[in-house]
């Protein structure tokens, strides 16, 4: 019941945030089409988590009808500094497993910190989320959304102006509303 609270409030801030803001703008066609997987792992430890990144992108691997997956891991890497840093060693792990190249992680977590910036900068928001976790995206599919898009270098520059409008207090309300579940779409 617990998992299913928490994958409903990822569900929810990837509705609303990341898709209902258009921060991503490939991720719609992906969750509507069901081919988003949300998984939580019940990982204590650092190398309990890299087991479970190992199970999802083998995972992956064998089910090709699933684009991407968000392994949320809320009982690990609740500090950002020890994500981040952990995010280093997942990305050698890749490269061990001979995945670097057909799988990316992006990185996401309820205290991101872009370097340069403060805490509080609403800019973080493009990457914060109410639970830390992994997405774990295919190299392929992302290259060729990227080819069909254009401007995709403005992504991110527009990303940051809009979270700037929204003001990281409007920002920190609608991620708690993801986690009470509240302000459902």
């Amino acid at each position: 019941m617990e998992n299913d609270k928490i994958i409903a409030a990822v569900r929810q801030w990837v509705e609303t945030l990341i898709i209902g803001m258009n921060l991503c703008p490939f991720a719609k066609r992906e969750l509507v089409k069901n081919r988003v997987r949300f998984t939580v792992t019940e990982a204590t430890t650092d190398d309990e988590l890299m087991t479970a990144l190992q199970t999802e992108l083998e995972f992956l691997d064998s089910n090709p009808s699933v684009e991407t997956t968000l392994l949320i891991h809320p009982k690990v890497l609740r500090d950002f500094d020890d994500y981040n840093q952990f995010l280093n060693f997942a990305d050698r792990f890749l490269a061990q497993l001979r995945m670097g190249g057909v799988y990316q992680i992006a990185s996401f977590h309820p205290d991101y910190q872009f370097s340069g910036t403060n805490p509080g900068d609403a800019e973080n928001y493009t990457n914060r989320s109410p639970y830390p976790l992994l997405h774990l995206l295919r190299e392929k599919s992302l290259e060729r959304v990227i080819t069909d898009y254009p401007d995709t270098d403005q992504i991110p520059a527009r990303n940051i102006e809009l979270m700037n409008r929204f003001g990281q207090d409007k920002l920190q309300a609608i991620i708690q509303a993801c986690l009470d579940g509240s302000g459902h779409n």
